[in-house]
């Protein structure tokens, strides 16, 4: 497995095992096949699981307290989430211990090595036309998140609960890359890192979501990113694997995909493993959260990322699909492109 080193943190598996797939957020596995996939992800050689309360209402950190009942392996580091929202904003520093303290007890370790927000950030008076009710449980708003959410991690840190903290990259762009500039700034950021440069059902505002841009921004200013959704929710697989409404957004990603599909039929290629091998070295990303459910997932992926890059003239086919396109509303940071 290929090490990088995260930010200014430390080496890091270029792949990371999510635990959406461990918590059945991405289809029906069991129990014991979630313990044996994480068992294996860490037998070889990934050394970050991503974890968060959310995925399954606590089963993916309970896997992981199964998993390491009698004690984490060496080397193996520990990420997980909490979600903020404006009904939190009478405490939210009580939230977010509260929340630390409860996974770490799941968990079966005294710290997290990092600890992620999983809100949107976005200016104050920002309003989320698409789904208001959003605000409520998901949005933290810029005075806020800079006023009472860095300096509650920051606190965190000084109590030895957390070694560092991060941002998921899906809110508003302008807000998550002025935080990526800010001060204190988080130590990582998980960024959509696909052929698509698409959050999907994630993308809860109008404007163009500009994963690349947000990536870029972060490797200016030495935040660590962690790649996340690299096949899109399934559109980049062969097939959807669960059943969505006719407008969902992972299924119009599947329809815009069929390009995609089509040069991997010419390829004799699965979609997935051309997705993650893209994904996997495009520029500034340093890990690849992955979302597999079971062994069969992990070791196709895992396989993938022995095989190295993508071959160049493949890349360059599929980015000549221009599946990626978008007119982005923001200035680009810094010079170079990604």
């Amino acid at each position: 497995m290929e090490m990088r080193k995260l930010g200014k943190l430390w080496p890091v598996s270029a792949l990371t095992l999510g635990g959406g797939g461990l918590g059945q957020i991405w289809g029906e596995t069991s129990r014991e096949e979630a313990v044996a996939t994480l068992r294996l992800a860490v037998e070889r050689g990934i050394t970050l699981i991503d974890l968060a309360p959310l995925y399954g209402r606590g089963e993916a950190e309970a896997v992981a307290g199964e998993t390491f009942s009698s004690g984490w392996p060496d080397g193996v580091r520990v990420t997980t989430k909490c979600m903020v929202g404006q009904r939190h904003l009478a405490d939210i520093a009580g939230r977010l211990e509260k929340s630390i303290v409860r996974s770490l007890a799941t968990l079966k370790r005294e710290q997290a090595d990092i600890f992620i927000l999983h809100s949107n950030i976005c200016p104050d008076d920002y309003v989320y036309e698409r789904d208001p009710a959003f605000e409520d449980y998901g949005v933290v708003r810029w005075s806020a998140f800079v006023n009472e959410v860095a300096p509650a991690f920051e606190a965190l840190k000084e109590k030895g609960l957390i070694g560092n903290w991060g941002i998921t990259g899906t809110g508003l762009p302008r807000s998550i890359m002025d935080a990526l500039r800010g001060t204190p700034k988080p130590a990582v950021v998980q960024a959509v890192t696909n052929l698509l440069d698409s959050p999907g059902g994630m993308r809860r505002y109008e404007e163009p979501p500009e994963p690349r841009n947000i990536i870029r921004t972060a490797k200016n200013n030495d935040v660590g990113v962690m790649g996340i959704r690299a096949v899109q929710a399934g559109a980049l697989t062969s097939a959807i694997d669960r059943p969505l409404a006719a407008d969902d957004p992972e299924l119009r990603d599947y329809e815009k995909a069929a390009p995609f599909r089509k040069l991997c039929r010419e390829l004799g290629e699965d979609p997935a493993i051309v997705a993650h091998r893209y994904a996997l070295h495009m520029q500034g990303v340093e890990t690849l959260v992955l979302g597999v459910k079971n062994r069969t997932e992990l070791t196709a992926i895992l396989d993938a990322e022995a095989r190295g890059p993508l071959e160049e003239e493949t890349r360059k086919r599929i980015d000549a699909l221009r599946l990626n396109f978008q007119m982005p509303r923001m200035p680009i940071d810094g010079d170079g492109t990604l």
